[in-house]
């Protein structure tokens, strides 16, 4: 059974969220980078991730964001781009590597949610609950932006307090100077008082607020809306008291889609779908499927007719080898071929998949989804805020 095109691949090294921190530290004056994105020349630049805010949904939800929206409104030079593109898989750990590393998901080998630590035969959480016997370092080597910048620009990062030492820090965002906030008002308060405190600095300013109201409640929510329209309000804020040489920067690290609860399938239930499998793992909407060790050609393929006889119409489903050879994790590193499925089942329409055999029950339950390179969820916004607040004192 025939399936419809992929879609094209990130735009790696010229439009995705790999780009952002490189091309701040060229905007900075640091010639070891290069600008892609093309933004202007700063003194400060402090870039906001805001997770799970996809461009589709800003731009259907503008008008909760007033400030957001005239921001939008008002920048039409065309010098940078206005839309990003997520890496792939379209989901935090993944992207926020990226940003973190300047470097495509291959490389970097943070390819998911969870995924297969194949020296350990076993699946790895790579976000919240990271596994015991996984060094962040040494599952991705990679130098950070910011430690490549340590001695040259200074560097901060404000976020939650709980993530100053986590796994995931120490793997995607090492090497800055971290403050600590819990609520998103503080953290405004507190990126604005440090660069404010710096002639020059790159921060990077996380907001999470909005993907946790998104999961629980879906971005058709009020919730959600609360969400957006305090995240406008925290930016506006932001605008009005960080130095007036200070670039904003606001992008985020996925889109959202929500999924319905009739939807949301457990493919475990069917045998044809499992057969051979070892071990899946990822997002709901990007499956890593593993097949046993002895498996072969003809079984991988078996599997991957199952799900298009069942799924062909609302997902992709390919080949390890046709991912990478179409470019969506960019170039893969020996090490991390291993944590890429044997097959990987890419949803298309409205729909999620869970294997009710390994994830905890209320895992289905979760509404607002991402993961797949659909529009919505792979396309995220680059908004250049201009900071108003009070010059500098030299």
């Amino acid at each position: 059974m025939g399936q419809p095109a992929l879609p094209a691949a990130p735009a790696y090294g010229s439009g995705t969220v790999a780009e952002v921190f490189t091309s701040a530290a060229a905007a900075l004056g640091d010639e070891r980078f290069s600008n892609a994105l093309r933004l202007p020349t700063s003194k400060r630049i402090c870039v906001v991730l805001v997770d799970g805010l996809g461009k589709a949904l800003l731009k259907q939800r503008a008008g909760h964001a007033p400030f957001l929206r005239g921001v939008m409104a008002a920048d039409g030079s065309g010098e940078h781009p206005r839309t990003l593109q997520a890496a792939f898989p379209s989901t935090t750990a993944t992207s926020l590597a990226s940003l973190g590393t300047g470097t495509v998901p291959g490389s970097h080998g943070m390819l998911g949610y969870d995924v297969l630590d194949p020296d350990q035969d076993k699946v790895v959480n790579l976000l919240g609950n990271w596994d015991a016997g996984v060094d962040p370092h040494s599952w991705q080597p990679n130098p950070t932006v910011f430690e490549q910048l340590a001695g040259h620009i200074p560097t901060a990062t404000v976020s939650l307090p709980k993530f100053e030492h986590s796994p995931m820090t120490k793997a995607a965002l090492r090497g800055s100077t971290f403050l600590g906030a819990t609520s998103p008002q503080a953290r405004v308060e507190l990126a604005a008082q440090t660069l404010a405190e710096n002639p020059r600095m790159l921060m990077y300013l996380y907001w999470s607020e909005l993907d946790k109201a998104g999961h629980a409640h879906g971005t058709d929510s009020p919730q959600w809306e609360h969400q957006l329209e305090e995240l406008d309000a925290g930016m506006k804020r932001l605008a009005a008291t960080a130095p007036t040489d200070t670039l904003i920067l606001l992008t985020a690290d996925h889109g959202m889609v929500d999924v319905p609860r009739s939807a949301r399938i457990d493919f475990s239930q069917f045998p044809d779908l499992v057969v051979g499998v070892r071990h899946t793992a990822g997002e709901p909407r990007m499956v890593h499927l593993y097949l046993e060790p002895d498996a072969g050609a003809a079984a991988r393929d078996r599997l991957v007719e199952a799900w298009l006889e069942r799924f062909g119409k609302k997902a992709w489903v390919l080949t390890r080898d046709e991912a990478v050879a179409a470019g969506y994790f960019g170039e893969v590193r020996p090490e991390a071929a291993g944590r890429i499925g044997d097959v990987l089942v890419v949803a298309r329409e409205t729909i999620a998949f869970y294997d009710m055999r390994r994830v905890r029950p209320q895992a289905i339950e979760v509404v607002g989804q991402h993961g797949s390179i659909t529009k919505a969820e792979r396309e995220v916004p680059l908004l250049r805020i201009p900071a108003t607040g009070k010059p500098r004192r030299r």
